[in-house]
Parts: C-alpha cells; sequence; structure tokens
C-alpha cells in the first residue's frame, strides 16, 4: 500500500507576475469598448477646427483687417482672460484660431481626464476591475492601458487636427503645431487623471479633483495672459493650459514648450504609478468621510436623495455660467470692434440670424450656450443610469419607493437644473450687457432670449430619459444628439444645408432672440415634444429589468 502527499502550487510571488501583464488585452478592451465615443469626439474638434479656420480665413483678407481684429482681441481684457492672446496680429491662421487655442487645449484636456477615470478608478468603484484582476493581470495594467489609449486618442486628435487645417490652406508647421498643442495638453492631463484616480475613491471624486486643477490650470494663464501688457507673464507659464498656448502656432511655431507638456505628464505619471504600489485596491490616498449616523430630514424622499447627489456638480455649472455670462455681456458692445469687415458682420448675422449686429451676436452667443447647458441636462439624466448600474437602486425600490418616483426625482433635478444654468446665465449676461451699454433696458431682453432656449434644451434631455427608459445599453446615445445638433446648428448656416436636414434639431426651431420675432408655437411645441419623450422614457423605465 502506497501513500500519497498531495502537493500544493508554489504560491506566486509579486516578483514573479510581471506588474504589465496584461496591458495588451486590456487596452485593446478600452479601445473597444471607447471606438465609438473616441470617434465622435475627435471628429468634433476636427470638424471645429476646420470649419473655425475655412469660415474665418474669408472674414480677413488683409493684414491690416487682422491687425485690428488682433488689436480689438488683445485690448479687451475679458476676451484675453477667455481665450488668450493673438501673439502674431498679422497671422491669418493666429487670427482665425484664437478662440479655440486654450479653449480647445482645455476640451481636450477634459476629454483626457473622462478617458483615464473611466478606465482606472470607475473600473475598481464598479468591481470589474476586481475581476480582471483575478487574472493575469499586473497591479500597472489597467492604468498602463488607460495611459495609453488616452495618449493614442489625442496624438490622433492632433494628427487630424492639423491635416484638416492644412487643408484649409494654413501652413503646414503651423497647423501641426496647434494639432499637437492640443495634443499635449490632452497627454498631461491624461496623467493628471491617473493621478487623481489613485487619490480618491470613487470616479465622481477623481473627476472632480482632475477637473478642478484643470479649472486652476486655466485660471492662472488667464491671470497671466491679462495681467501682460504685450505678452504673457510668468503665471501662465505654471499652467499646462498655458505651456500650449505658449506653442504659438502660427506665431513663431516654439516647438520646444511640448517638452514641458511631456516631462510633466511623465513626472505626473510617475507619482500615479507610485500610488497604485502602495495602496489598496478599491482604496485611495484621501478616504472618503463617513456620512452622519442619521439623515437628515432632506434626505427623507427620492427627490431629497436625487438633489443631494447633483447639487455638487450643479453648484460647479452654475459658476461657470454665471463667468460666462458676465464675459459674453461685457463683450457685447464691443462686438463691432471686434468684427470690423463687412464680411465678418455678414458671417455672425448669418449665425444669428438677425439684422443688428449686437442682437446676431447675442444670439449665437446664446445659442451655443444652450448647447452647453443641454450638456448639464444630459449629463444630469444619464445619472440615472449611473445608479442602476452601480447597483444602489435595487435597495431604494425595496422600500415603499416606486420606480417613476425614483426616476422622476433625478428627471426634476435635471429640468430645474437646466432653467437654474439659463437664468442664471441670461441675468448676469443682461446685467453686464447693459452696463457696459449704458442701457439697462437690455437686461430684460437678454434674459428673455435666455429663457426662450429651454424648450430645445428639454428635447435633449428627454431623449436622454427616452434611451434610458427603452434601451439603457445606448445611454451614450444622448451625447450622440447633441453632436449632431451641434454640427447642424453651427454648419448648417455656413454650408447652405437642405431646411429638412437643418430641422431635425430642436434648436432651429428656437426664436432668434434678441431682435428677432417671437413667437410661442414653435416653443410650445418643443415643450410637448420633450414632455412626450420624458413620458415614454419614464414608461419604459417601469417596465423593463434592471440591470
Amino acid at each position: 500500500m502506497t501513500a500519497t502527499v498531495a502537493t500544493r502550487p508554489a504560491p506566486v510571488t509579486t516578483g514573479q507576475r510581471d506588474g504589465f501583464a496584461g496591458t495588451g488585452a486590456l487596452l485593446r478592451l478600452a479601445a473597444r469598448r471607447d471606438r465609438v465615443v473616441a470617434t465622435v469626439w475627435i471628429l468634433v474638434f476636427v470638424v471645429m477646427a476646420a470649419s473655425s479656420s475655412s469660415a474665418t480665413q474669408d472674414l480677413y483678407t488683409t493684414a491690416e483687417s487682422r491687425v485690428r481684429a488682433a488689436n480689438a482681441v488683445n485690448n479687451t481684457p475679458a476676451t484675453v482672460a477667455l481665450y488668450g492672446r493673438v501673439f502674431d496680429p498679422t497671422s491669418v491662421g493666429a487670427v482665425s484660431l484664437i478662440k479655440l487655442g486654450a479653449m480647445g487645449a482645455a476640451l481636450v484636456a477634459l476629454l483626457a481626464i473622462f478617458t483615464v477615470v473611466r478606465h482606472t478608478r470607475a473600473e475598481e468603484e464598479s468591481g470589474r476591475a476586481e475581476l480582471v484582476g483575478a487574472a493575469v493581470v499586473g497591479r500597472y495594467a489597467p492604468l498602463t492601458a488607460a495611459l495609453l489609449l488616452s495618449t493614442g486618442i489625442s496624438l490622433v486628435l492632433a494628427v487630424l487636427t492639423a491635416l484638416s487645417l492644412a487643408g484649409t490652406g494654413l501652413p503646414a508647421t503651423g497647423a501641426f503645431a496647434f494639432g499637437l498643442s492640443w495634443g499635449g495638453a490632452g497627454i498631461a492631463f491624461a496623467a493628471v487623471g491617473a493621478l487623481a484616480a489613485q487619490v480618491t475613491e470613487s470616479a465622481r471624486a477623481a473627476r472632480g479633483l482632475a477637473a478642478a486643477v484643470l479649472a486652476a490650470a486655466y485660471l492662472l494663464r488667464a491671470v497671466g495672459d491679462t495681467a501682460g501688457t504685450h505678452d504673457s507673464i510668468w503665471l501662465s507659464w505654471l499652467s499646462p493650459i498655458g505651456w500650449a498656448q505658449q506653442v504659438r502656432p502660427f506665431a513663431g511655431d516654439r516647438w520646444y514648450v511640448l517638452v514641458y507638456l511631456l516631462f510633466f505628464a511623465g513626472l505626473v505619471s510617475v507619482g500615479a504609478y507610485l500610488l497604485v504600489a502602495r495602496r489598496d485596491h478599491g482604496a485611495g490616498l484621501l478616504a472618503q468621510r463617513p456620512g452622519r449616523p442619521r439623515a437628515s430630514a432632506a434626505l427623507s424622499s427620492p427627490l431629497g436623495l436625487a438633489v443631494r447627489l447633483q447639487r455638487g456638480g450643479l453648484v460647479g455649472w452654475t459658476i461657470g455660467l454665471a463667468l460666462g455670462g458676465l464675459v459674453m455681456g461685457s463683450l457685447a458692445s464691443q462686438v463691432g470692434e471686434l468684427l470690423d469687415s463687412d464680411s465678418a458682420r455678414d458671417m455672425i448675422t448669418k449665425l444669428g440670424g438677425q439684422r443688428g449686429l449686437v442682437d446676431a451676436f447675442l444670439s449665437a452667443e446664446l445659442g451655443i450656450i444652450s448647447f452647453i447647458v443641454s450638456a448639464y441636462g444630459i449629463s444630469a439624466a444619464m445619472r440615472l443610469r449611473v445608479e442602476e448600474t452601480a447597483f444602489r437602486v435595487e435597495p431604494i425600490l425595496a422600500t415603499r419607493t416606486s420606480r417613476w418616483r425614483w426616476a422622476a426625482s433625478h428627471v426634476v433635478v435635471a429640468l430645474v437644473g437646466t432653467t437654474l444654468l439659463m437664468l442664471v446665465f441670461g441675468v448676469l449676461g443682461g446685467f453686464a450687457h447693459g452696463a457696459a451699454s449704458g442701457d439697462m433696458s437690455q437686461f430684460g431682453r437678454v434674459l428673455g432670449a435666455a429663457l426662450v432656449q429651454l424648450p430645445a434644451v428639454w428635447v435633449l434631455t428627454g431623449i436622454t430619459v427616452l434611451v434610458f427608459g427603452l434601451a439603457p445599453g445606448l445611454i451614450m446615445a444622448g451625447w450622440g444628439a447633441l453632436v449632431l445638433f451641434l454640427l447642424l446648428g453651427q454648419l448648417g448656416p455656413i454650408f447652405e444645408l437642405p431646411r429638412w436636414l437643418m430641422d431635425v434639431s430642436p434648436f432651429t426651431h428656437t426664436p432668434k432672440l434678441p431682435g428677432g420675432e417671437f413667437s410661442a408655437t414653435p416653443l410650445v411645441w418643443l415643450t410637448l415634444v420633450a414632455a412626450a419623450l420624458l413620458a415614454a422614457g419614464l414608461a419604459g423605465f417601469r417596465r423593463r429589468d434592471l440591470g
């Protein structure tokens, strides 16, 4: 008789497992998950840059007209704070793309932050990273895959943007400098997002922290640009957004500044990797504060809970829209100095649809703001899906709370939030315009023009709720609708698209105020459409399975 002794396999030590094992597989998975969203946003940035270049080049055909426009920008502190300086007043590229320099770099940075956080901290928070980590996946693989994906998206966006600008007739060297300034900003803030994902314990907190760093960088750049008389001062050089702008495309092409962005990205990424090696899975450097033992009376209802969950984002959006309203109102009375050529006046009139230049400017800017506020409405409505996929809905529905009450609470927050944002923008924009022009009667006109944008904004919220109720897996369709309507609204008048195609966008039916004719009929119809979409989405949610 023989005895057998069971032997246990030797444990795999940390040193035996490659910390980067599985990076390629995770990168392919992340790229597959983001293939649609990333493609859409890359196209949006490329089309935005190319259309701005092609549309603006015809406005400033002489060096004198470009110098006058550049001086109008550089001599207006509010404009410099928002967009930056025109470093070469004679350059058609520098003048054409002034609005997309710092602002575009910030938007690309925001895209990079969201991409990295989505594939790092959000995966840990949802529990999927723990399942993946049970396989042959190294400690650093998820972070590395997220950084590689975000870097790849930034570089593809940079190259395609450069090619599109060169295709509009701008110098190729300046076009690539501009594209790489965007790409460099994306790479730098991808690293910031990676570090924020290690510091915090939730994806929402990580996005908020990284966005706060981005806002601080933009503010430093704004202060540095406005404080300088003819050039930016040292404060601008403390900001990665300032570095992206100091590449100076079409105004000297300072290629060496791109090294600053890459060095910053490498340094911050090293910090992220050090934290990954030292923290527990699911934990962060900053632990979440425990709540009070007893909930306040405000949390005794689904609406109170929804307000509590979304109040931080709404406060941030409100502050941003308030500042935007003040800037727009102060610029409106100076639009004649900014656009001193007949072709420029014709363009802004075509975009705004009005006879008066100032009214056309206000109408065009309010149209853009309506898209921004729609983005808040979409994100607030998408919170429904976030709560569902995080398995926080089932405990609530296990009480006496019905599905309809829970979902309707977030819908109410989205609708009231968009109303508040447009109201704040209209009030401060109207006040600033009235004070700058010396005619406070403009206050009511600007406020009314802001509020008429709401029905179209609510339609976007309704589309998001409809998709959530009927096909929650396609919840990103809300963003797709926003992009489609944005392209139709901004490029349709310039390229003279067919009327039936432009009518697809709800914003096409909004009265062009101030200065245009007011009609309540399209507003009533848009409100009814929004109500129907919301009702259908809530009804669909009541009937479908969770998950």
